[in-house]
């Protein structure tokens, strides 16, 4: 997965979505091939966690769904480890090391 994400690759850091594939369609019907890219932005997340800003390159949709999930910190913590890419990887690891151990007792009753 790590070749999936080169410095400068079209996709997201967060949701892995990259370009898709799919047909131009003229007035007369005459399919050409062309690609959809993602909608890809630069943008610094500031992570509670570990007291600093980080930059990430992803997609408007990520950043909805960071904002929606609470932060970066949250997002990163529920997130699937294959679809991350190596960068936010590191920092999923570095958030869940330094975030507190929460457990849950069942209370008797």
């Amino acid at each position: 997965m790590e070749e999936d994400f080169s410095k400068m690759s079209r996709r997201c850091e967060l949701t892995a979505k990259g370009p898709m594939v799919g047909h131009k369609v003229s007035h007369s019907n005459i399919k050409t091939k062309r690609r959809f890219l993602p909608n890809l932005c630069n943008v610094t997340f500031i992570s509670d966690v570990l007291g600093r800003n980080v930059r990430l390159r992803v997609s408007t949709n990520a950043l909805k769904s960071v904002d929606h999930r609470g932060g970066l910190d949250a997002f990163l913590v529920k997130a699937k480890a294959a679809e991350l890419s190596p960068r936010a990887l590191e920092l999923k690891r570095a958030i869940e090391k330094k975030m507190p151990k929460v457990e849950f007792v069942k209370k008797a009753g």
